[in-house]
């Protein structure tokens, strides 16, 4: 399973990518692997004030539905409506053209793992 360094985790299985001035948020290989074939996905919308580990979506799969949390607090300023169409992007590429949404800059991300601790969390 890929868990990239840059990153930081949720304890949900949701990463985060920050930049300058947005949060980018997907989920982990290893949540895309035990979900199997990703056929549906149901994104919050643009706009949407979430909470940290508040429900932010949902993943449907052929094995399961599974809810997609905010893996911190911010307002919604993107989506990657892409994945209407082509939800196995999320399979192919968790960490890159598989991502869900983008929250505004400014959620804490203290809480979240890193990759190092992430690993624990999913290898033991």
């Amino acid at each position: 399973m890929q868990t990239p360094d840059d990153l930081r985790y949720s304890k949900d299985h949701e990463w985060v990518r920050a930049t300058d001035d947005r949060l980018v948020v997907g989920i982990t290989d290893y949540a895309q692997d035990a979900l199997g074939d990703i056929v549906f996905v149901q994104l919050p919308d643009v706009g949407a004030s979430l909470t940290a580990g508040g429900a932010a979506g949902e993943v449907e799969s052929t094995k399961s539905v599974s809810d997609i949390y905010a893996p911190v607090s911010g307002r919604v300023i993107a989506v990657n409506d892409e994945l209407a169409d082509a939800p196995h992007r999320i399979n192919e590429d968790p960490y890159g053209d598989g991502w869900l949404f983008v929250l505004e800059a400014g959620g804490d991300l203290t809480e979240l793992l890193d990759a190092a601790g992430y690993r624990g969390l999913t290898e033991g």
